[in-house]
Protein backbone atom coordinates (compact mmCIF):
# COMPACT_ATOMS: atom_id res chain seq x y z
CA UNK A 1 0.00 0.00 0.00
CA UNK A 2 1.25 3.54 -0.58
CA UNK A 3 1.29 4.26 3.15
CA UNK A 4 3.84 1.51 3.85
CA UNK A 5 1.32 -0.95 5.27
CA UNK A 6 1.72 -4.51 3.99
CA UNK A 7 -1.17 -6.76 3.03
CA UNK A 8 -1.02 -10.51 2.57
CA UNK A 9 -3.54 -12.13 0.26
CA UNK A 10 -3.90 -15.91 0.19
CA UNK A 11 -5.02 -18.06 -2.76
CA UNK A 12 -5.16 -15.11 -5.15
CA UNK A 13 -6.35 -15.60 -8.73
CA UNK A 14 -6.51 -13.10 -11.60
CA UNK A 15 -4.31 -10.11 -12.30
CA UNK A 16 -2.57 -8.29 -9.47
CA UNK A 17 -4.84 -5.30 -10.19
CA UNK A 18 -8.01 -7.37 -9.81
CA UNK A 19 -6.71 -8.94 -6.63
CA UNK A 20 -5.70 -5.56 -5.17
CA UNK A 21 -9.07 -3.96 -6.00
CA UNK A 22 -11.01 -6.95 -4.66
CA UNK A 23 -9.12 -6.67 -1.37
CA UNK A 24 -9.31 -2.88 -0.99
CA UNK A 25 -5.62 -2.13 -1.49
CA UNK A 26 -5.27 1.64 -1.37
CA UNK A 27 -3.67 3.27 -4.41
CA UNK A 28 -4.78 0.68 -6.96
CA UNK A 29 -7.70 2.17 -8.87
CA UNK A 30 -7.69 0.25 -12.15
CA UNK A 31 -9.92 2.91 -13.69
CA UNK A 32 -9.72 1.36 -17.17
CA UNK A 33 -10.77 -2.05 -15.88
CA UNK A 34 -7.45 -3.66 -16.66
CA UNK A 35 -7.04 -2.93 -20.37
CA UNK A 36 -3.70 -1.16 -19.95
CA UNK A 37 -4.85 2.35 -20.80
CA UNK A 38 -4.87 4.41 -17.60
CA UNK A 39 -1.84 3.54 -15.41
CA UNK A 40 -3.88 3.86 -12.20
CA UNK A 41 -2.42 0.52 -11.10
CA UNK A 42 1.25 1.54 -11.24
CA UNK A 43 3.40 -0.56 -8.92
CA UNK A 44 7.10 -1.18 -8.42
CA UNK A 45 8.32 -4.74 -8.48
CA UNK A 46 10.84 -5.65 -5.82
CA UNK A 47 14.24 -6.32 -7.46
CA UNK A 48 14.25 -10.01 -6.58
CA UNK A 49 11.00 -10.49 -8.55
CA UNK A 50 11.95 -8.63 -11.76
CA UNK A 51 13.15 -11.72 -13.62
CA UNK A 52 9.99 -13.63 -12.67
CA UNK A 53 7.50 -10.94 -13.73
CA UNK A 54 9.40 -10.02 -16.86
CA UNK A 55 9.51 -6.70 -18.64
CA UNK A 56 6.54 -4.57 -19.65
CA UNK A 57 5.19 -5.12 -23.14
CA UNK A 58 5.07 -2.35 -25.72
CA UNK A 59 1.60 -1.03 -24.84
CA UNK A 60 2.39 -1.12 -21.12
CA UNK A 61 5.69 0.71 -21.69
CA UNK A 62 3.88 3.37 -23.74
CA UNK A 63 1.36 3.88 -20.94
CA UNK A 64 4.09 4.12 -18.30
CA UNK A 65 5.85 6.87 -20.29
CA UNK A 66 3.19 9.32 -19.12
CA UNK A 67 3.51 8.39 -15.45
CA UNK A 68 5.71 10.12 -12.91
CA UNK A 69 8.08 8.22 -10.66
CA UNK A 70 8.72 5.42 -13.14
CA UNK A 71 11.91 3.40 -13.25
CA UNK A 72 13.11 -0.05 -14.30
CA UNK A 73 10.94 -1.61 -11.56
CA UNK A 74 7.70 0.02 -12.78
CA UNK A 75 4.85 -2.16 -14.00
CA UNK A 76 1.10 -1.87 -14.38
CA UNK A 77 -0.31 -4.57 -12.17
CA UNK A 78 -3.23 -5.13 -14.58
CA UNK A 79 -0.65 -6.77 -16.84
CA UNK A 80 0.67 -9.22 -14.25
CA UNK A 81 -1.33 -12.43 -14.05
CA UNK A 82 -0.96 -14.34 -10.80
CA UNK A 83 0.49 -17.82 -11.07
CA UNK A 84 2.27 -20.32 -8.86
CA UNK A 85 5.62 -18.84 -9.91
CA UNK A 86 4.55 -15.50 -8.35
CA UNK A 87 3.58 -17.02 -5.01
CA UNK A 88 4.97 -14.70 -2.34
CA UNK A 89 5.51 -11.69 -4.63
CA UNK A 90 5.72 -8.30 -2.96
CA UNK A 91 5.06 -5.11 -4.91
CA UNK A 92 5.11 -1.47 -3.83
CA UNK A 93 2.14 0.72 -4.71
CA UNK A 94 3.24 3.99 -6.29
CA UNK A 95 1.48 6.93 -4.61
CA UNK A 96 -0.87 8.81 -6.95
CA UNK A 97 -0.62 12.59 -7.25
Amino acid sequence: MPDGIEATIEDAEGTLMEIARDHGIKGIDGACGGVCSCATCHVKIRPEWLAVTGSPGEIESDCLEFESETDERSRLCCQIEMSDKLDGIIVEVVPRD
